[in-house]
């Protein structure tokens, strides 16, 4: 073992190096600037509306919450027209003009507010993901040191590297390139790329990746790969294009959506147009029309689907599960197959000791051996060293003082414990070793005075939720979870027995959980994805729902998420899985509702003749019903069921 010294920023772990934050600010976006204009504008027209206020000042103000909230979905509809393509944007601002126009101005400022605050949110998502990708790219160093034939060393930045070049490392520096280790030996910290919670010995011949951090050990590294081309530069591709890929049910709505817009407007034009043909009166037929407008305006279908998912998005959030759309929240609950990351997700993320084993001949009891290998370990900085450290303390084994501390990169540590040399480092493969090995510890030989004294096993823990949760999922979506690692296999199918988890796909770099992700879907299941670390981030960008955990979680994998478990709770993701399913259920009720309603007003409107104010009243009513009906899930007791339903 070795002291891994790095340096990293403030907050990052020794094993989830993080990119410079780069975030845009709410209100450094226009559309949520409009949007909350807009909204300001609504909210201080709507008391002098309610309270009597002469008319002219809250008009006043509901028109400039028109303009503020409208004018940019207007303009995208305008140019939308030019293409020869209708969306419901326009539609919508129609139809708010529409109901200015029969006095309905409140009305018509509620629907602008609605649809100017979602394309606000929508834009932010889109600017944070964007944020973190280009971020991800800060991982790697700027520059790297070049080491020409003659022995010369020059800074050139990492774009100029070339593969064949040849490159020094120095300790605790970010490697610069995708290669090869030509000389040197040391330990790097890989978990961006493949998620393993220890670092990675390093010496000749070895594959490293561009952006890992060396840990003691100098380097020299042959360059294998162009900067574009790094696995570092492939995650950030992966990202981009999974997020630009739209889903087959997005692609539908996006279908009806033009159709429904060409039907509306085609609809309204005639109820305008044709009864004059006829000899019904000019001002008749504008208002058959305009209350047409009302009537058929989807505003009871908005709400019919947005109160139950933004309910439950509050509801999950309360509970520490941060759900960042209603579309996210829709499709939680259609998720019928789950992969989970090991590292960090399913386990702890950090190695404990879990087996002490007294070599016979050496003497020693089990709390002597780990009170010497400690005693040794204490200068140590290495993830291994401080779980045996920390085992020791746990046990209030007294530690002695370490004299002659020495550290080798990829073989251990030695020193003098009370008169006696200990050397603890990586053990063979025979005896209490390789069983350890076999089932998936990592284990640790101690050595006295030149003699095996005893074996140390390590391995992360599981979460103590992770069971249940395993257990949970596979009721929910008919199919054990899949775990993608990686980590290696041993390690991987020790946890998956333990678990319960059967399909263990294992030693896998962020294209390889992309894979994984995808040859599910492409069976025709929709997939969750739950993981923590960058090397997740395209995982979880290419599922049709991506999960990350917050506590831990590296920035990218946290942006890319469609949803953060804040408090690491686990059960939690089974939880919100049962919550959607129940909005879902409601959404459908709320359509049933809206649709009878406006079905049966347009059916009024068009063969006799509906009076205005109960056209307004039937809207009205049926918007204010899926409102309340959605708005059930605000309760605690919705949380409590999907819990005993997960």
């Amino acid at each position: 073992m070795s002291s891994t010294l790095i340096e990293r920023p403030a907050g990052a772990t020794a094993t989830a190096p993080v990119a410079a934050r780069r975030r845009t600010r709410v209100f450094a976006l226009p559309e949520a600037r409009w949007a909350a204009a807009a909204l300001g504008l609504f909210l201080t027209a709507l008391p002098l509306q309610l309270g009597g206020a002469p008319g002219w000042s809250w008009v006043a103000l509901y028109a400039l919450g028109y303009a503020a909230g409208g004018w940019e979905p207007a303009w995208a509809g305008l140019q939308a027209l030019r293409k020869r393509t209708l969306d419901v944007d326009l539609l919508m601002i129609v139809a708010a003009l529409g109901a200015a126009a029969v006095g309905q101005v409140m009305d018509g400022a509620l629907l602008i507010v609605i649809f100017a605050t979602s394309g606000a949110l929508e834009a932010l998502a889109t600017a944070r993901t964007a944020d973190s990708v280009r971020g991800l790219l800060d991982l790697a160093p700027a520059t790297a040191t070049l080491l020409h034939p003659d022995g010369r060393e020059e800074a050139v930045p990492v774009g100029r590297l070339a593969v064949g070049d040849t490159v020094l490392v120095r300790p605790g520096e970010r490697i610069g390139a995708d290669g090869r280790v030509l000389a040197g030996a040391s330990e790097v910290d890989q978990a961006t790329i493949t998620g393993e919670p220890l670092p990675a010995a390093k010496r000749a011949g070895d594959e490293v990746f561009a952006g890992t951090l060396n840990g003691t050990g100098a380097l020299r590294i042959a360059v294998e790969r162009d900067a574009a081309d790094s696995v570092i530069a492939r995650i950030v591709a992966l990202v981009e294009e999974a997020a630009g890929t739209k889903a087959p049910t997005q692609l539908f709505i996006e279908k009806v959506e033009q159709r429904y817009s060409l039907g509306m407007v085609a609809a309204t034009l005639a109820v305008f147009a044709v009864p004059p043909a006829f000899g019904a009166a000019f001002t008749d037929s504008l208002l058959r029309a305009m209350t047409f407008m009302i009537v058929a305006s989807p505003c009871a279908v908005v709400l019919a689907t947005m109160p139950p998912l933004l309910s439950a998005i509050a509801n999950a959030g309360r509970h520490g599960v941060l759900v960042k759309s209603a579309v996210v929240m829709e499709r939680l609950g259609q998720v019928d197959a789950v992969a989970l990351d090991k590292t960090g997700t399913l386990t702890e993320g950090t190695p404990r000791l879990v087996a002490v084993h007294p070599l016979p001949g050496s003497g020693l009891t089990a709390d002597e051996l780990l009170a010497l290998a400690a005693a040794a370990e204490h200068p140590s900085e290495h993830p291994l060293a401080r779980a045996v450290v920390e085992a020791a303390r746990e046990r209030g084994l007294p530690l002695a003082l370490a004299e002659g501390f020495a550290s080798t990169p990829g073989t251990g540590v030695r020193a003098r414990i009370a008169g006696r040399a200990v050397t603890v480092g990586r053990a063979g493969s025979e005896g209490p070793a390789a069983e350890l090995a076999e089932s998936g510890h990592t284990a640790v030989l101690v050595t006295v005075d030149g003699s095996p004294a005893g074996v140390l096993g390590l391995a992360d823990r599981h979460r103590p939720d992770a069971a249940a949760t395993v257990a949970a999922l596979a009721g929910l979506t008919g199919t054990p979870p899949v775990m993608v690692t990686g980590d290696n296999a041993r390690a991987a199918r020790r946890l998956a027995a333990e678990l319960g988890i059967t399909d263990v796909r294992a030693a896998l770099l962020p294209e390889g959980k992309v894979a994984a992700v995808r040859e599910q879907e492409q069976a025709g299941r929709r997939v969750l994805m739950v993981g923590d670390g960058v090397n997740d981030a395209p995982a979880l960008a290419a599922a049709h729902v991506g999960v990350a955990l917050g506590r831990a979680g590296s920035d990218l994998a946290l942006e890319t998420a469609d949803a953060v478990i804040v408090r690491d709770e686990l059960t939690t993701v089974p939880a919100v899985i049962a919550l959607s399913r129940r909005a879902r259920a409601l959404v459908v009720q709320n359509l049933v509702i809206a649709a009878t309603f406006i079905t049966a007003l347009v059916v009024w409107d068009l063969t006799t003749s509906l009076p205005l104010p109960l056209g307004v009243l039937g809207h009205e009513g049926s918007t204010v019903l899926v409102g309340l009906n959605g708005l059930r899930l605000l309760r605690e007791s919705a949380w409590t069921r999907a819990l005993r339903g997960a």
